[in-house]
């Protein structure tokens, strides 16, 4: 069997790269609502968190550059949470760069959302 037939098609890499993105999201957004912490157990978003991390590596191996920056976002985005729920000056200081990553995962996560619709589609 060739090495492509077993490579992962694009809509499970597209597929993935949307898990992750929203569960990157659902992270910071529990770290500013303790509400939204009481709904959905942590240990169950950092099951699903790390478990599609992995998936996402092994996926990104062929590529190390993009495998690098998907990597540094998500401990950047797992650095600003932590921040957060720090509070205090650590909270203050990690809130305008929470927002603005918060803008990108929004982004990136509605185009692929679209590109996966129209892979799906094909």
């Amino acid at each position: 069997m060739s090495s492509q037939a077993q490579a992962p098609s694009h809509i499970e890499i597209t597929e993935t790269l949307v898990r992750l993105y929203v569960f990157l999201t659902q992270y910071l957004d529990r770290c500013l609502d303790e509400a939204a912490r009481k709904t959905y157990p942590d240990e169950e978003l950092h099951a699903h968190l790390a478990k599609t991390r992995a998936t996402m590596a092994d996926i990104l191996a062929v590529n190390p550059v993009v495998k690098s920056k998907v990597e540094k976002e998500c401990k950047d985005m797992l650095a600003l949470g932590a921040a957060i729920l720090k509070g205090g000056h650590e909270r203050a200081s990690a809130m305008e760069p929470m927002q603005a990553q918060r803008a990108i995962l929004r982004n990136k996560t509605i185009a692929l959302s679209d590109l996966l619709a129209v892979f799906r589609a094909l």
